[in-house]
């Protein structure tokens, strides 16, 4: 297993918005996926090096982006498949942030991927943040670590609440069509793949295996697992197909202002 950093300089304090302490300045995005489902455009790039079309920029761009607005100066991204195109990126990206990657040289699954990143943070005793590398969204990281500190949670995670992929049909109790909705609001929350993690939840983490079916349902007994439902407008998109891409860029499109 390798290591490798990327420089930066991170971005300077807010003038009048003093470091909360209860606030993660760092992160890790778990970016080693091979993207099956996104293929042909992850044959030659990992994941979240595929563009957002319209955009120029990279999934991965726009969430270091996300990230340093929010009040984070390091970064540990965790590489898999085709490392060396993201390390490139990087190289010749001018970052917002400090960037370090490490790369798994044996699959450890989700858990043991994060755990194996974090080790590489800078600060060890402090929160993180962790996100999905094929995660595009906005919304505030420092409400969500203000949740989790009020919860006194040792994990928490964003909750979405997608639009269903089919057309809904509504009827009456008579078996009537009254309506056709197309892509309506899912009914149900989902893990929306971005988390605010305590300093102590590290050690939790397995060293192989996926921590969504081994530590997470072990703090929810617990009553130590906390949800943040994103909040009423919050942009939310998992990259997973190549429709993903085209709904995205389309959402983008129409939330730029008309020129004029």
């Amino acid at each position: 297993m390798t290591g490798d950093t990327r420089t930066a300089t991170p971005p300077p304090a807010q003038p009048g918005r003093p470091a909360h302490p209860a606030r993660p300045t760092q992160a890790v995005v778990l970016a080693g996926g091979q993207g099956s489902r996104l293929r042909p455009y992850t044959d030659d790039r990992p994941k979240p090096m595929v563009e957002i079309p319209g955009t120029g920029t990279p999934i991965i761009g726009h969430q270091l982006s996300w990230l340093a607005a929010e009040g984070v100066t390091d970064v540990v991204i965790s590489c898999g498949h085709l490392a060396d195109v993201l390390r490139n990126w990087l190289d010749s990206a001018d970052l917002p942030l400090r960037v370090s990657t490490v790369v798994e040289t044996e699959p450890l699954g989700r858990g043991g991927g994060l755990k194996y990143a974090a080790a590489s943070l800078p600060h060890p005793d402090r929160p993180w943040y962790a996100t999905n590398g094929d995660i595009w969204t906005r919304f505030s990281l420092r409400d969500m670590a203000d949740f989790h500190h009020e919860r006194d949670a040792a994990a928490t995670l964003a909750l979405a609440r997608p639009r269903i992929p089919w057309g809904a049909v509504e009827t009456d109790e008579f078996g009537h069509v009254l309506d056709f909705i197309e892509a309506p609001p899912s009914p149900y929350l989902i893990n929306a793949g971005v988390y605010v993690f305590s300093a102590a939840f590290t050690a939790m983490l397995p060293d192989r295996g996926d921590h969504e079916r081994t530590t997470f349902p072990r703090l929810a007994r617990e009553r130590r697992l906390a949800g943040f439902p994103l909040p009423h407008g919050a942009y939310w998109r998992a990259i997973d197909t190549a429709k993903d891409l085209t709904e995205a860029a389309k959402e983008l499109a129409a939330s730029r202002p008309a020129d004029g």
